[in-house]
Protein backbone atom coordinates (compact mmCIF):
# COMPACT_ATOMS: atom_id res chain seq x y z
CA UNK A 1 0.00 0.00 0.00
CA UNK A 2 1.17 3.35 -0.86
CA UNK A 3 1.18 6.64 1.25
CA UNK A 4 0.81 9.77 -0.49
CA UNK A 5 3.81 12.18 1.63
CA UNK A 6 4.06 14.95 -0.54
CA UNK A 7 3.54 16.51 -3.57
CA UNK A 8 5.50 19.11 -6.19
CA UNK A 9 4.38 20.54 -9.41
CA UNK A 10 7.24 21.81 -12.05
CA UNK A 11 6.52 23.74 -14.54
CA UNK A 12 8.11 26.26 -17.26
CA UNK A 13 6.55 29.45 -17.96
CA UNK A 14 7.44 30.25 -21.41
CA UNK A 15 6.07 34.20 -21.45
CA UNK A 16 8.69 34.68 -18.61
CA UNK A 17 11.61 31.69 -17.97
CA UNK A 18 13.79 32.93 -20.37
CA UNK A 19 13.61 36.21 -19.79
CA UNK A 20 15.78 35.94 -16.81
CA UNK A 21 19.96 36.22 -16.65
CA UNK A 22 19.59 32.48 -17.07
CA UNK A 23 16.69 30.36 -17.96
CA UNK A 24 14.68 29.45 -15.18
CA UNK A 25 11.75 27.43 -14.36
CA UNK A 26 9.40 26.91 -11.20
CA UNK A 27 7.92 24.82 -8.45
CA UNK A 28 4.53 25.48 -6.75
CA UNK A 29 2.01 23.67 -4.88
CA UNK A 30 4.35 21.74 -2.63
CA UNK A 31 3.31 19.70 0.21
CA UNK A 32 5.60 17.21 2.39
CA UNK A 33 5.49 15.79 5.80
CA UNK A 34 8.12 17.02 7.99
CA UNK A 35 11.35 14.89 6.18
CA UNK A 36 14.32 15.98 4.47
CA UNK A 37 14.78 13.22 2.71
CA UNK A 38 11.03 13.13 1.37
CA UNK A 39 11.51 16.75 0.15
CA UNK A 40 14.73 16.54 -1.36
CA UNK A 41 13.27 13.43 -3.35
CA UNK A 42 10.65 16.20 -4.93
CA UNK A 43 13.14 18.81 -5.10
CA UNK A 44 15.39 16.16 -6.82
CA UNK A 45 12.78 14.99 -9.58
CA UNK A 46 11.85 19.08 -10.59
CA UNK A 47 15.34 19.89 -11.14
CA UNK A 48 15.75 17.23 -13.57
CA UNK A 49 12.36 17.65 -15.40
CA UNK A 50 13.60 21.44 -15.53
CA UNK A 51 17.60 20.01 -16.75
CA UNK A 52 15.90 18.12 -19.17
CA UNK A 53 14.76 21.20 -21.26
CA UNK A 54 17.28 23.36 -20.59
CA UNK A 55 16.34 25.50 -17.45
CA UNK A 56 19.26 26.36 -14.94
CA UNK A 57 17.26 27.09 -12.36
CA UNK A 58 14.03 26.85 -10.80
CA UNK A 59 11.82 29.31 -8.41
CA UNK A 60 9.71 28.13 -5.60
CA UNK A 61 7.21 28.21 -3.71
CA UNK A 62 5.43 30.12 -7.33
CA UNK A 63 2.66 29.42 -9.31
CA UNK A 64 2.19 29.26 -13.05
CA UNK A 65 0.38 32.52 -13.47
CA UNK A 66 0.47 36.01 -12.04
CA UNK A 67 2.44 36.69 -8.83
CA UNK A 68 -0.40 38.43 -6.75
CA UNK A 69 -1.71 34.26 -6.37
CA UNK A 70 -0.22 31.36 -3.91
CA UNK A 71 3.15 33.09 -4.54
CA UNK A 72 5.94 32.66 -2.28
CA UNK A 73 6.67 30.71 1.21
CA UNK A 74 5.38 32.20 3.95
CA UNK A 75 8.28 32.21 7.49
CA UNK A 76 6.51 34.85 9.39
CA UNK A 77 2.93 36.09 10.87
CA UNK A 78 2.05 32.37 11.33
CA UNK A 79 -0.46 33.47 14.03
CA UNK A 80 -2.19 35.55 11.89
CA UNK A 81 -4.90 34.10 9.95
CA UNK A 82 -4.44 33.47 6.16
CA UNK A 83 -5.31 35.34 3.33
CA UNK A 84 -7.25 34.25 0.01
CA UNK A 85 -4.81 33.72 -2.37
CA UNK A 86 -1.82 33.02 -0.56
CA UNK A 87 0.28 30.62 0.70
CA UNK A 88 0.35 29.51 4.75
CA UNK A 89 2.65 26.58 4.82
CA UNK A 90 3.96 24.94 8.16
CA UNK A 91 7.10 26.99 9.59
CA UNK A 92 9.20 23.46 8.47
CA UNK A 93 9.44 23.90 5.26
CA UNK A 94 11.79 27.24 4.93
CA UNK A 95 14.49 24.54 6.15
CA UNK A 96 13.75 22.52 3.07
CA UNK A 97 14.71 24.75 0.85
CA UNK A 98 17.50 26.38 2.57
CA UNK A 99 19.43 22.88 3.09
CA UNK A 100 18.80 22.35 -0.50
CA UNK A 101 20.23 25.10 -1.61
CA UNK A 102 17.72 27.76 -2.09
CA UNK A 103 18.62 31.48 -1.92
CA UNK A 104 16.41 34.37 -1.52
CA UNK A 105 15.73 35.93 -4.77
CA UNK A 106 13.27 38.42 -2.82
CA UNK A 107 11.42 38.94 0.10
CA UNK A 108 7.74 39.43 0.11
CA UNK A 109 5.81 41.87 2.55
CA UNK A 110 2.23 41.98 3.82
CA UNK A 111 1.03 44.83 6.34
CA UNK A 112 -1.83 45.48 8.13
CA UNK A 113 -3.66 49.04 9.23
CA UNK A 114 -6.21 49.75 11.27
CA UNK A 115 -9.15 52.11 9.55
CA UNK A 116 -11.02 53.99 12.14
CA UNK A 117 -7.72 55.94 11.81
CA UNK A 118 -7.19 59.20 9.56
CA UNK A 119 -3.76 58.79 7.75
CA UNK A 120 -1.09 60.95 8.86
CA UNK A 121 -2.12 64.76 8.26
CA UNK A 122 0.96 65.02 5.79
CA UNK A 123 -0.98 62.90 3.60
CA UNK A 124 -4.27 65.41 3.75
CA UNK A 125 -1.81 68.32 3.40
CA UNK A 126 -0.87 66.80 -0.39
CA UNK A 127 -4.00 65.72 -1.41
CA UNK A 128 -5.08 69.89 -0.55
CA UNK A 129 -1.97 70.67 -2.60
CA UNK A 130 -2.88 68.81 -5.37
CA UNK A 131 -6.76 69.14 -5.33
CA UNK A 132 -6.25 72.86 -5.91
CA UNK A 133 -4.90 72.00 -10.04
CA UNK A 134 -8.01 71.25 -11.55
CA UNK A 135 -6.25 69.45 -13.60
CA UNK A 136 -6.05 66.39 -11.39
CA UNK A 137 -9.33 64.59 -10.68
CA UNK A 138 -10.38 61.13 -8.99
CA UNK A 139 -13.25 58.62 -9.83
CA UNK A 140 -14.68 55.69 -8.33
CA UNK A 141 -14.98 52.72 -10.39
CA UNK A 142 -18.34 52.69 -12.22
CA UNK A 143 -19.32 49.10 -13.29
CA UNK A 144 -21.20 50.05 -16.47
CA UNK A 145 -17.94 51.23 -17.74
CA UNK A 146 -15.75 48.35 -16.95
CA UNK A 147 -14.33 48.46 -20.42
CA UNK A 148 -13.10 51.36 -20.09
CA UNK A 149 -11.84 50.95 -16.70
CA UNK A 150 -9.92 48.48 -17.68
CA UNK A 151 -8.00 50.09 -20.27
CA UNK A 152 -7.09 52.91 -17.83
CA UNK A 153 -5.70 50.36 -15.46
CA UNK A 154 -3.91 48.47 -18.53
CA UNK A 155 -1.88 51.69 -19.32
CA UNK A 156 -1.23 52.51 -15.70
CA UNK A 157 0.16 49.35 -14.54
CA UNK A 158 2.42 49.25 -18.06
CA UNK A 159 3.94 52.16 -17.29
CA UNK A 160 4.01 51.86 -13.63
CA UNK A 161 5.38 48.38 -13.62
CA UNK A 162 7.75 48.71 -16.88
CA UNK A 163 10.70 48.63 -13.88
CA UNK A 164 9.98 45.82 -12.36
CA UNK A 165 12.00 42.64 -12.87
CA UNK A 166 10.83 39.98 -15.50
CA UNK A 167 8.08 42.57 -16.25
CA UNK A 168 5.40 41.46 -19.11
CA UNK A 169 3.37 44.10 -20.85
CA UNK A 170 -0.58 43.52 -20.12
CA UNK A 171 -2.76 43.42 -22.69
CA UNK A 172 -6.61 44.66 -23.09
CA UNK A 173 -7.75 41.32 -23.01
CA UNK A 174 -6.24 40.81 -19.60
CA UNK A 175 -7.26 43.77 -18.21
CA UNK A 176 -10.80 43.31 -19.05
CA UNK A 177 -10.63 39.78 -17.81
CA UNK A 178 -8.92 40.90 -14.43
CA UNK A 179 -11.68 43.33 -13.69
CA UNK A 180 -14.49 41.32 -14.61
CA UNK A 181 -13.19 38.36 -12.55
CA UNK A 182 -12.93 40.50 -9.33
CA UNK A 183 -16.30 41.80 -10.18
CA UNK A 184 -18.82 39.80 -8.18
CA UNK A 185 -16.75 40.97 -5.31
CA UNK A 186 -16.49 44.94 -5.91
CA UNK A 187 -17.16 47.55 -3.92
CA UNK A 188 -16.91 50.42 -6.03
CA UNK A 189 -15.94 52.47 -2.82
CA UNK A 190 -12.72 51.15 -2.87
CA UNK A 191 -11.73 51.19 -6.29
CA UNK A 192 -10.27 54.82 -7.30
CA UNK A 193 -8.66 56.22 -10.62
CA UNK A 194 -6.84 59.15 -10.71
CA UNK A 195 -6.15 61.59 -13.94
CA UNK A 196 -4.41 64.10 -15.35
CA UNK A 197 -6.49 66.31 -18.56
CA UNK A 198 -8.65 63.08 -18.16
CA UNK A 199 -5.39 60.76 -19.00
CA UNK A 200 -5.26 58.01 -16.15
CA UNK A 201 -2.25 58.27 -13.91
CA UNK A 202 -2.55 56.00 -11.61
CA UNK A 203 -5.09 53.66 -9.25
CA UNK A 204 -5.78 51.68 -6.13
CA UNK A 205 -7.91 48.57 -6.03
CA UNK A 206 -8.95 47.24 -2.68
CA UNK A 207 -11.97 44.37 -1.62
CA UNK A 208 -13.45 43.27 0.62
CA UNK A 209 -11.08 40.57 1.98
CA UNK A 210 -12.59 37.04 0.61
CA UNK A 211 -11.23 34.59 3.30
CA UNK A 212 -13.53 35.91 5.60
CA UNK A 213 -16.71 34.21 3.33
CA UNK A 214 -14.50 31.45 2.21
CA UNK A 215 -13.34 30.04 5.46
CA UNK A 216 -17.11 28.57 6.06
CA UNK A 217 -16.69 26.27 3.03
CA UNK A 218 -14.29 24.32 5.27
CA UNK A 219 -12.37 23.92 1.92
CA UNK A 220 -14.73 22.56 -0.08
CA UNK A 221 -16.03 24.87 -2.30
CA UNK A 222 -19.64 22.40 -3.90
CA UNK A 223 -22.82 22.95 -4.15
CA UNK A 224 -22.99 22.76 -0.09
CA UNK A 225 -19.63 25.00 -0.17
CA UNK A 226 -21.45 27.96 -2.80
CA UNK A 227 -24.20 27.70 -0.61
CA UNK A 228 -22.44 28.94 2.98
CA UNK A 229 -20.70 31.37 0.90
CA UNK A 230 -23.45 33.35 -0.71
CA UNK A 231 -24.77 33.19 2.46
CA UNK A 232 -22.04 34.43 4.35
CA UNK A 233 -21.63 37.36 2.12
CA UNK A 234 -25.04 38.52 1.65
CA UNK A 235 -25.70 38.48 5.70
CA UNK A 236 -22.45 39.74 7.21
CA UNK A 237 -20.41 43.00 6.29
CA UNK A 238 -16.81 42.48 5.74
CA UNK A 239 -14.35 43.73 8.92
CA UNK A 240 -11.05 43.49 6.45
CA UNK A 241 -10.14 45.41 3.19
CA UNK A 242 -7.24 43.96 0.80
CA UNK A 243 -5.27 45.92 -0.80
CA UNK A 244 -5.02 44.17 -4.45
CA UNK A 245 -3.20 46.75 -6.54
CA UNK A 246 -1.66 50.26 -6.33
CA UNK A 247 0.28 52.27 -9.10
CA UNK A 248 1.00 55.60 -10.40
CA UNK A 249 2.91 56.29 -13.86
CA UNK A 250 6.56 57.13 -13.26
CA UNK A 251 5.85 60.82 -14.57
CA UNK A 252 3.46 61.71 -11.49
CA UNK A 253 5.56 60.21 -8.96
CA UNK A 254 7.61 61.76 -6.49
CA UNK A 255 5.12 64.83 -6.44
CA UNK A 256 2.54 63.14 -3.61
CA UNK A 257 0.00 61.50 -5.92
CA UNK A 258 0.01 59.00 -3.80
CA UNK A 259 -1.33 60.83 -0.91
CA UNK A 260 -4.09 62.20 -3.69
CA UNK A 261 -5.26 58.82 -3.80
CA UNK A 262 -4.98 56.97 -0.82
CA UNK A 263 -6.53 60.14 1.26
CA UNK A 264 -9.55 60.08 -0.49
CA UNK A 265 -9.80 56.48 -0.57
CA UNK A 266 -9.49 56.16 3.00
CA UNK A 267 -11.80 58.92 3.49
CA UNK A 268 -14.52 57.20 1.64
CA UNK A 269 -13.96 53.99 3.49
CA UNK A 270 -13.77 56.09 7.26
CA UNK A 271 -16.95 57.80 6.61
CA UNK A 272 -18.92 56.03 4.62
CA UNK A 273 -18.42 52.31 5.46
CA UNK A 274 -17.97 51.93 8.86
CA UNK A 275 -17.95 48.58 8.66
CA UNK A 276 -14.00 48.12 7.51
CA UNK A 277 -11.61 47.59 10.23
CA UNK A 278 -8.13 46.95 8.76
CA UNK A 279 -7.54 47.19 5.98
CA UNK A 280 -4.19 44.27 4.53
CA UNK A 281 -1.75 45.69 2.26
CA UNK A 282 -0.86 42.30 -0.14
CA UNK A 283 2.09 42.08 -1.36
CA UNK A 284 5.31 44.01 -1.65
CA UNK A 285 8.59 43.08 -2.46
CA UNK A 286 11.92 44.37 -0.75
CA UNK A 287 12.74 45.02 -4.17
CA UNK A 288 10.51 47.92 -4.32
CA UNK A 289 11.76 50.08 -0.98
CA UNK A 290 9.55 52.95 -1.49
CA UNK A 291 6.32 51.24 -1.72
CA UNK A 292 7.63 49.71 1.61
CA UNK A 293 8.40 52.92 2.90
CA UNK A 294 4.95 54.84 2.09
CA UNK A 295 3.10 51.81 3.71
CA UNK A 296 5.17 52.06 6.68
CA UNK A 297 4.23 56.01 6.81
CA UNK A 298 0.97 55.32 6.74
CA UNK A 299 0.92 53.41 10.05
CA UNK A 300 1.04 49.62 8.12
CA UNK A 301 2.53 47.14 10.52
CA UNK A 302 3.37 43.46 9.10
CA UNK A 303 1.69 41.22 9.04
CA UNK A 304 2.92 37.93 7.18
CA UNK A 305 6.07 38.17 5.34
CA UNK A 306 7.00 35.27 2.46
CA UNK A 307 10.17 34.48 0.85
CA UNK A 308 10.83 33.95 -3.29
CA UNK A 309 13.51 31.37 -3.35
CA UNK A 310 15.81 30.30 -6.30
CA UNK A 311 18.09 27.34 -6.91
CA UNK A 312 20.82 27.97 -9.59
CA UNK A 313 21.90 24.31 -10.92
CA UNK A 314 25.59 25.23 -11.51
CA UNK A 315 27.31 26.33 -8.49
CA UNK A 316 29.42 28.13 -10.89
CA UNK A 317 27.35 30.81 -11.59
CA UNK A 318 26.54 33.61 -9.48
CA UNK A 319 23.59 34.19 -7.84
CA UNK A 320 22.00 37.49 -7.82
CA UNK A 321 19.09 38.49 -6.11
CA UNK A 322 16.08 39.99 -7.68
CA UNK A 323 16.97 43.54 -8.91
CA UNK A 324 15.76 47.18 -6.66
CA UNK A 325 13.59 49.52 -8.12
CA UNK A 326 15.02 52.77 -8.88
Amino acid sequence: MHILIGRIAVFIDKKRSNTFEIPTGGIGFFECIDDDSAAFKLFDTAKKWLEEREMKAMDGPINFGEKDRYWGLLINGFDHPPLYGHNYNPDYYKSFFIKYGFKTYFKQYTFIRPLVYELPKRFRKRFERIDQNKRYSLKKIDLKYIEKFAEDFRKVYNSAWVTHDNFKEMSSKQSISLLKKIKPVMDKDLIWFAYYDNDPIGFVIMLPELNQYFKVTNGNFNIWGKIKFIVKKILTKPKFVWGLAFGITPKFQGIGMESYILWTASQQIINHNKHYKECIISWIGDFNPKMIHITKSMGGKEYHEHLTLRKIFDNKIKFKRSPIIE
